[in-house]
């Protein structure tokens, strides 16, 4: 490859970043729609990703699980949580069961 070429690798995007993006381009319908409609678009989504899980193409599969990152964000962004925030609280210093970055909880129990 040429020094002048493009990078053809995508540009990254981190969990803020994609909150903030969310928040642009949805969040005055996020706000009149609330919390409550906006989880309903959630479920709807989580209810596509099953179907594409159990019998969906890998792209399929791809579409769905971005849509409910995106309805997620939305939500949270509705709600004021800062997802990178709460990430790193509930996981940033390992698993919640084990505090263990490889977790060694049983496998009965969560997580």
């Amino acid at each position: 490859m040429s020094e002048n070429a493009p990078d053809p690798s995508p540009p990254e995007c981190t969990l803020a970043d994609f909150q903030q993006l969310i928040r642009r381009m949805y969040y005055e319908k996020d706000i009149a729609r609330g919390v409550e409609g906006t989880f309903m678009w959630l479920m709807e989504e989580v209810g596509e990703l099953a179907s594409a899980l159990r019998n969906g193409t890998h792209e399929e599969r791809v579409l769905e699980f971005a849509d409910v990152l995106a309805w997620l964000t939305t939500i949270a962004n509705v709600a004021g949580v800062d997802l990178t925030e709460a990430v790193m609280r509930k996981y940033g210093s390992g698993c919640p069961g084990c505090g263990r970055f490889v977790c060694t909880c049983p496998d009965a129990g969560k997580p």
